[in-house]
């Protein structure tokens, strides 16, 4: 391990509250490994030895059953996956696989583990990390359950927005057939989708997208942020928990997009 790399790991607000003893002793059995794009690694099912904290690249944790598959989430640095497998030591629940080249940090599940009995601040950090996770998994539920697939598409976009610094052209980061099942669609829908949205300003040029009638859009969109999560790039390393109490006045709960 370099020392770079575990500077950049102690920001990450999981770990910037550990004493540092007890941070080398987490981290002394680490190693950072490099994947080429389409590598899984690992299948649900599968015992989890490992915490992945990903570093570079993009990662798709999907969920299987018989022949059918579904893209659950899209993790994108800097962020850890595979959390709540590792706390509990249980066998996974979803697959992994890297989309993109990819630099991960893995830590030893038993070392966590065992940082988490003897560190009880260590041991919030991860609760509220969890928490993180568990709030995002509910927004998405809600996304599915309560809109339309036009509407999902539409909010994904506003996000997108938001996340490539609130210009009118987005690129969209992954492959449509990632999207389609991320936005619980088939190819097919999501091609109508687009179609659907052209009423909105919504143009679509390979995996580039002009949103040339914004009030339009959002008015059939609806965003909320008991739904949605519009938070900006920020110039700092985040986790999932700080992703959810962003902006800083979201505890009143009367946050309203417009």
């Amino acid at each position: 391990m370099k020392e770079s790399d575990l500077a950049r790991i102690r920001e990450l607000g999981l770990f910037s509250g550990m004493d540092a003893n007890r941070f080398s002793d987490l981290t002394s059995g680490a190693f950072m490994q490099k994947f080429p794009a389409n590598t899984t690694l690992l299948y649900e099912g599968d015992t989890v030895d490992f915490l992945y904290i990903l570093l570079e690249g993009a990662v798709e944790v999907q969920g299987a059953w018989h022949d059918k598959e579904t893209t659950l989430a899209v993790v994108r640095p800097l962020s850890v996956f595979i959390l709540s497998s590792v706390v509990l030591d249980a066998p996974a629940l979803m697959s992994a696989r890297t989309i993109d080249r990819s630099e991960i940090l893995m830590l030893s599940a038993e070392a966590l583990r065992r940082a988490m009995r003897d560190d009880s601040h260590f041991a919030l950090s991860i609760a509220e990390e969890m928490a993180g996770w568990n709030r995002a998994l509910v927004r998405q539920l809600k996304n599915m359950k309560l809109r339309s697939a036009a509407e999902r598409l539409a909010n994904y976009l506003l996000t997108l927005q938001v996340q490539q610094g609130g210009g009118t052209t987005l690129h969209l980061p992954h492959e449509k057939r990632i999207l389609a099942s991320l936005l619980g669609m088939t190819p097919e829908n999501l091609s109508r989708s687009f179609a659907g949205l052209a009423d909105y300003g919504v143009e679509i040029h390979g995996n580039e997208i002009n949103l040339t009638m914004m009030t339009a859009l959002k008015r059939m969109a609806k965003p909320s942020a008991l739904i949605d999560n519009h938070m900006p790039p920020l110039d700092h390393l985040s986790g999932n928990a700080e992703r959810e109490l962003w902006p800083p006045n979201s505890r009143s709960g009367k946050i309203i997009y417009e």
